[in-house]
């Protein structure tokens, strides 16, 4: 269990064992960033995400306003870690500049938390995608930055590849908790949602490891201060 409060929410610091992923620099993301070549890819090298400054804090930024996703085209520009993970734990700060702005996190480049203003459904700010509701009180709204904290635990196989434990997952947002231990079902979006969502309707998962994935959707949404710790979860079961 968490025992400092500091250590979740808006401004956490990586544990000793995390590494920064997304300082908002522009030498970070090149560094540790990479498009994920789906299906619907149509970016271009070097990486169109912005590396922009706070005005109110000075601090470096990067928008996810890739002219690749204009129109809402997911899949198109989307960004990926080059390292790829299975267990892990993972900080993400994300900031809604306007109405109705659009992105989201994905967990092994498979499983959506959402990122979008003004949604209060299952398919909404701050649910596990169509798996969860969305617990928008949670969130501090468009001008703010936000935070999701997530401890998360890939599937499981046995020797001949067969699904014998669900991928699991617990969240705060805004240091409060979220999810705990929510069961994922499948990969929803399709094909041009991530890995595995072109198999048998996203219930076909697969044991490769993924990265940590930030959509583009032609909106100006912000994300800093991205950290990402392995963990090896023996036994189902994510809370902290």
């Amino acid at each position: 269990m968490i025992e400092d409060a500091q250590a979740l929410g808006v401004g956490a610091k990586p544990t000793d064992e995390a590494e920064m992923y997304l300082d908002g620099t522009r030498e970070m993301l090149d560094e540790k960033w990479e498009y994920w070549e789906g299906p619907r890819f149509s970016g271009e090298y070097p990486i169109k995400w912005m590396s922009v400054e706070d005005q109110e804090t000075g601090q470096w930024v990067v928008s996810s306003n890739d002219p690749g996703g204009k129109g809402g085209k997911y899949g198109s520009a989307d960004i990926v870690t080059k390292d790829k993970f299975k267990d892990f734990r993972a900080h993400v700060e994300f900031f809604v500049a306007t109405p109705g702005g659009n992105s989201g996190v994905y967990l092994q480049n498979r499983y959506e938390i959402q990122v979008l203003d003004g949604d209060t459904t299952s398919h909404g700010m701050g649910a596990i995608i169509n798996e969860t509701p969305s617990l928008y009180h949670l969130y501090k709204g468009i001008g703010q930055w936000n935070a999701y904290d997530i401890q998360f635990r890939a599937a499981r196989f046995d020797e001949n590849g067969e699904l014998t434990e669900k991928p699991m997952a617990t969240v705060y947002f805004n240091g409060a908790k979220a999810h705990t231990n929510v069961k994922i079902n499948q990969v929803w979006g399709g094909e041009n949602s991530g890995l595995d969502g072109g198999n048998d309707g996203g219930k076909g998962i697969t044991d490769r490891p993924g990265g940590l994935k930030l959509q583009a959707e032609g909106h100006d949404v912000l994300y800093r201060n991205i950290w990402i710790e392995e963990k090896d979860f023996t036994e189902p079961d994510t809370d902290f």
